[in-house]
């Protein structure tokens, strides 16, 4: 009896790495025009940080909290897109738009700044749950960094 190639274990990890791939493009083709207007401080972008700094108490610093967003979304976006870094650039997105996802829902932001149904928080959400998506896919990545990293941790305590 022969088996679909879909059940087959080979082609589950290529059906799930061509889906990373489809996450990828598209947490870059969100991320690249929202970072031109970020470092371009177009006036959307401005006036999201301006109401967070205003928020948060830091009144003045919308600018580096603009830029710092931006950066670490360009950051993200170039991770997502390599396969060798794509758990990384999955990771920093995830914690990225776990921020913004945090800003909409507890300030002032809302969950519809733009007046236009709440597409930029519904972005945040899918992107958020795309890098859920790519972490879990290379999830044994994940486990074997976190390994890693317990050694390290490990052999440092122990040299102390």
């Amino acid at each position: 009896m022969q088996t679909s190639s879909l059940t087959s274990p080979r082609a589950v990890p290529r059906v799930l790495d061509m889906l990373t791939w489809a996450a990828a493009l598209y947490t870059a083709y969100v991320f690249i025009p929202a970072d031109i207007g970020k470092f371009g401080a177009k006036p959307f972008p401005v006036h999201l940080f301006t109401i967070l700094t205003a928020w948060l108490h830091i009144p003045g610093h919308e600018a580096q909290f603009r830029l710092i967003t931006a950066s670490a979304e360009v950051l993200a976006t170039v991770l997502i897109l390599l396969p060798w870094t794509r758990l990384y650039g999955a990771l920093l997105a995830l914690a990225v738009m776990s921020g913004a996802i945090f800003f909409h829902v507890v300030s002032p932001l809302g969950l519809d700044p733009a007046h236009d149904g709440g597409h930029l928080f519904m972005t945040a959400c899918i992107i958020w749950v795309l890098s859920i998506f790519v972490i879990w896919v290379r999830r044994s990545e994940l486990l074997a960094l976190l390994s890693r990293l317990r050694g390290r941790l490990g052999s440092d305590r122990s040299s102390a």
